[in-house]
């Protein structure tokens, strides 16, 4: 049984065999009308969504599937305090597999540990969200013909945005990738992210404020938006939340070729009139989840043509390499925050500068 909760949890074959599966799908869906027939999908969503939910719901219908699930946490027994390890255990004697989002980091690790079922994780706070990777993925390949030599610009809330340190992810296991990061300072992607991914990899990258300089570079322009409910301070939120606005006069310094992208919901990032450039393709980014996640949903089940390789690729690590309740993770939005039965576990990732990372939620600390 394999889970989902990192782009990285797919090599690259496994994630190809999926965007080919996907495009297949979009190809031809009638083909796979019946081939999920007899299965269920549990959608957990601790906090509101729109696309990713219903396209995961879309996608299991399209495969002839049923649905069963919660869309809030305040319609779950999550209001009666219940937890997560024990809504996963539940979950797994009702449905064949499980797509989770929840507002803390880590938490869709808190479930894979205990889960019957495949797991995907649908979003975890500002940590991961894979599954729209794997949208963007779809959508760039079919866009460009290709995941390799381009230059991505990521623009906006860089800082708190899952999806754009999800993309960061999977993208950097291509050749001749670069990416331009266009962001205000206070919402700078997070260090860690270019010392652990872009830095070992050799990954040429750039920081920058001027979105309008970055534009005629770009292959792809990923925007996103300033992010109010990761912020603590609403004063900071309406300092920030206009920092970039993309409209049709910035689209002429952009290239013929170049592709405007967006996760969504949008705010005011992309004004309305840029709809109606050719370019402008994030609402068939939206589509195209559907595909992606029809094609996930078949591989998990084992109900694809292409078998992943039989390896676990989440589990709890070796005695020898943890820390185990020494101390406390200090990162707000982790999932230990709200779950007091959850040992706080510390990977140790650098023993001779005792360098640590929390299991669940990855952020790293100083053993001392």
């Amino acid at each position: 049984m394999r889970h989902y909760l990192n782009p990285l949890d797919l090599s690259v074959d496994e994630t190809y065999s999926v965007l080919r599966l996907a495009e297949e799908i979009r190809k031809d869906p009638a083909k796979y009308a019946h081939a999920a027939e007899g299965k269920k999908l549990a959608t957990l969503f601790y906090e509101p969504s729109t696309r990713t939910r219903l396209s995961f719901e879309a996608a299991m219908l399209n495969l002839g599937g049923r649905t069963l699930g919660f869309p809030s946490a305040n319609v779950s027994s999550a209001a009666k305090g219940e937890s997560v390890e024990d809504t996963i255990r539940v979950i797994s004697c009702y449905a064949d597999i499980a797509a989770m989002r929840h507002p803390k980091e880590g938490a869709a690790a808190v479930a894979a540990e205990y889960s019957g079922i495949p797991l995907i994780n649908a979003g975890d706070g500002g940590h991961q969200h894979p599954t729209q990777t794997l949208t963007d993925l779809v959508t760039i390949l079919s866009l460009k013909g290709r995941l390799h030599d381009l230059t991505i610009g990521l623009c906006g809330d860089l800082k708190f945005g899952r999806t754009v340190h999800s993309l960061i992810n999977a993208m950097s296991r291509y050749t001749g990738v670069r990416f331009i990061m266009i962001s205000p300072e206070a919402l700078k992607i997070p260090t860690y992210v270019i010392q652990d991914v872009l830095e070992p990899r050799n990954i040429p990258y750039e920081e920058t404020t001027d979105l309008e300089a970055a534009l005629p570079q770009l292959d792809i322009l990923y925007m996103t938006r300033v992010q109010r409910e990761r912020f603590a301070s609403e004063e900071e939120y309406q300092r920030l939340k206009d920092s970039y606005i993309l409209d049709a006069e910035k689209m002429k310094l952009a290239p013929e070729d170049m592709y405007v992208l967006h996760p969504l919901p949008r705010v005011n990032e992309i004004t309305m009139e840029v709809d109606k450039d050719p370019r402008a393709k994030y609402f068939y980014q939206a589509q195209c989840g559907v595909y992606a996640r029809m094609a996930l949903i078949l591989t998990l089940l084992g109900l694809a043509d292409t078998k992943l390789e039989d390896r676990e690729v989440w589990k709890r690590p070796a005695a020898s390499q943890r820390i185990v309740n020494r101390f406390a993770c200090r990162n707000p939005h982790c999932i230990t925050t709200i779950e007091p039965q959850l040992d706080q576990v510390f990977v140790v990732t650098d023993p001779e500068r005792q360098i640590c990372r929390c299991l669940y939620c990855e952020t790293k600390y100083d053993g001392n």
